[in-house]
């Protein structure tokens, strides 16, 4: 592995992302240099601005704006990180929403309007309730990974130095939807109150756990170092081949072209109906420079 390219790496801590990151597993065709950053969205920006990194974890509607904008970055069919969603939105357990549709014409707080959870949070009040999301008035922190995108008129970036649980706590929004830090206080309740029902049921008809995060390769590694991204790509099935779950448990992690084809489609339509993509993207525009490089591995 002397002569292998050596890759600036971010992945975050994951059952996946261990035997890669520790060196159990490992390639004769490059050599990673993992970089920690943490929160992992905190590399999102980075990467599709100034291709910071040569590859890096991303969250998908982050690299499907990247895409369409034309910036300089490949998606992989590598999903990284996935979970159900509908918990994720929640609202003061006195004085909040009592129902998801009394969400019309409500503030509801997310970190950015861009951010992926927030995304499907919508795309479920959009398909279980008929929700169209421009009903709804969005409060953000955070403005958008890929500079160039601008948010929709019904939503407002707002420079309170409150948290989101603050903001709801006081009453300046209705609800809120938090991902890894949701907080544990009783005085909290989902808005959608048989939510881990309806996720499990929407896993059986649809088929994937809602995906949050694949794995971006910059334009000029994927020119320069093809044999490299095919490395990373390898080891990332190896290392999923190695995980051992109960059959019926769904994964957070999936790859392929084929596997991903309808959930990248779903995530299209829901990102297209809710302003965040310029325009319609097709499965091939965003896989295929992939494609090209993985010559057949993620068919």
């Amino acid at each position: 592995m002397a002569n292998s390219p050596t890759l600036r790496i971010v992945l975050a801590a994951s059952p996946l992302s261990a035997p890669i990151k520790s060196g159990v597993l490992g390639s004769a065709h490059a050599t990673f240099d993992f970089v920690d950053v943490s929160p992992v969205h905190k590399a999102f920006a980075p990467m599709v601005r100034d291709q910071t990194f040569d590859i890096s974890e991303l969250a998908i509607v982050t690299g499907l704006q990247a895409i369409a904008y034309g910036q300089p970055i490949i998606l992989l069919p590598a999903v990284v990180a996935s979970r159900f969603q509908r918990g994720c939105l929640i609202t003061r357990r006195t004085g909040g929403v009592t129902t998801p549709e009394s969400l019309v014409g409500k503030r509801v707080g997310v970190r950015a309007y861009t951010q992926t959870t927030g995304m499907w949070v919508r795309a479920h009040l959009t398909e279980d309730y008929g929700l169209a999301t421009d009903s709804m008035h969005w409060v953000t922190r955070d403005a958008a990974h890929v500079e160039q995108y601008r948010d929709p008129a019904f939503v407002e970036h707002s420079e309170d130095d409150r948290s989101l649980v603050d903001l709801l706590r006081e009453g300046v929004i209705d609800a809120a939807i938090l991902g890894n830090d949701l907080p544990k206080d009783e005085e909290f309740v989902p808005v959608i109150a048989d939510a881990a029902a309806r996720d499990r049921a929407w896993y059986d008809q649809h088929g994937f756990v809602p995906i949050n995060h694949v794995v971006s390769v910059s334009s000029a590694v994927g020119k320069r170092d093809p044999s490299a991204v095919r490395a990373i790509y390898r080891l990332l099935l190896e290392s999923n081949a190695r995980l051992q779950s109960p059959s019926d448990a769904p994964s957070p992690y999936a790859f392929g072209y084929a596997t991903l084809r309808e959930p990248v489609e779903y995530i299209i339509d829901a990102c297209v109906e809710q302003g965040l993509l310029p325009r319609r993207l097709s499965v091939d525009e965003v896989f295929g420079p992939a494609q090209d490089i993985l010559d057949g591995t993620a068919a």
